[in-house]
């Protein structure tokens, strides 16, 4: 795994706005192609391999939460509990996440987390970044298949849907209707009948006890990119658990397992050294001499410490409140002073491809940039 240097395309902010990525530069560059990661075939077939048995390992530290009743040390209220058990048993619809990966091609893939709930950087995973390879490098090949999971996936669910439209909800904010726009638009293509509006726009109707969209229209199979910990606790979250059997909510509030950071621990409890893990506690950091310390719920590297033999690098937020848990720092390699970190995408409990963000600092923020990729 290299990292290269590269001259951005001429009016590459206009290529990738036809494809739909609207924020491609923040206070810099969002999309960055002025560099690019370069893999092996080999370094593909591990990363591929890792996630797949990562997937894997993570439905069985989902099962032992349940039979060991866990929820506790996640900080999951007690309310909900049935709720999740009972979407765990059915196995209701479910499309994708994100496993976030520190890899440098040297050592194992060591999992940073899971975001299994609300996952985003998929339109540039997925589409920005192949039209990218196709202009520059149309004789290599990339590692993702994300569109052509997203399109088989959506076919399979499509018979399990508890009706139509099937909406899609999102927060007023850029970056998630992009995200969201794309999903409609693959389940569109794969045939699924899609609306959208926004979180604050689902209302709700006493009466006949559902909730309804702008038009007083019942709503049965709701997408949403929006996270279960903030469902929950809002106005309408006892009526996301009383109509449990009416409305389907994809992701499955099972997810919530997942995106948690205390399921890093016990991911460790259940297979201590595995190759692809990294040491983590909860509580204290042991023996840990380089540690990270992070929110059970947090996001865009909010409240993160890290504790490293040279000093402390703390980042702020307002994350924190349910408690921390403590992983090893992984050990990786920067290249020439960035730090990768390679989403990689599980799509119908498959991998699907990656994504890398890079930051020139050790914590991965929300001006990270996304840079592309290919393999040989």
């Amino acid at each position: 795994m290299e990292r290269r240097t590269v001259a951005p395309r001429k009016d590459w902010q206009q290529k990738v706005e036809e494809l739909g990525l609207l924020f491609h530069t923040q206070e810099r560059p969002y999309w960055d192609e002025s560099a690019y990661y370069e893999l092996t075939a080999r370094e593909v077939d591990e990363l591929e391999k890792a996630t797949n048995d990562l997937h894997a390992r993570c439905l069985d530290a989902v099962q032992h939460v349940i039979d060991r009743n866990r929820f506790a040390e996640l900080r999951i209220p007690e309310v909900v509990i049935p709720y999740v058990k009972q979407a765990w048993e059915e196995e209701p619809p479910s499309l994708y996440g994100r496993f976030d990966l520190a890899y440098d091609g040297k050592s194992p893939p060591k999992m940073l987390e899971y975001n299994a709930d609300t996952p985003t950087a998929l339109l540039e995973a997925s589409v920005v970044q192949w039209y990218w390879l196709q202009e520059l490098f149309p004789k290599e090949d990339q590692f993702n298949s994300i569109h052509e999971h997203l399109l088989s996936t959506w076919k399979d669910l499509r018979p399990y849907l508890k009706g139509t439209p099937l909406y899609f909800g999102h927060m007023d904010d850029t970056e998630d209707m992009i995200t969201v726009t794309y999903l409609r638009d693959t389940a569109e293509q794969a045939g699924v009948q899609t609306a959208a509006l926004l979180m604050d726009e689902i209302g709700w109707d006493n009466d006949r006890d559902c909730f309804v969209d702008l038009e007083e229209k019942p709503m049965r199979s709701i997408f949403k990119l929006y996270p279960w910990e903030w469902m929950i606790h809002e106005e309408f979250g006892a009526h996301v658990q009383s109509t449990r059997n009416e409305t389907q909510w994809i992701e499955p509030v099972w997810k919530m397992v997942l995106s948690n950071k205390g399921i890093l621990p016990i991911l460790w409890e259940l297979n201590p050294n595995h190759p692809n893990l990294l040491e983590a506690r909860f509580g204290d950091p042991g023996k840990m001499s380089e540690y990270v310390k992070k929110p059970l719920l947090s996001r865009e590297g909010a409240n993160v410490t890290v504790k490293t033999t040279s000093g402390t690098v703390e980042t702020g937020g307002d994350y924190g409140e349910e408690g921390f848990i403590f992983q090893a720092r992984a050990s990786v390699s920067d290249f020439s002073g960035f730090y990768p970190v390679l989403g990689s995408w599980v799509i119908g409990g498959e991998a699907g491809g990656v994504g890398i963000r890079e930051s020139d600092k050790l914590v991965t923020d929300n001006l990270s940039r996304f840079v592309p990729h290919l393999f040989r």
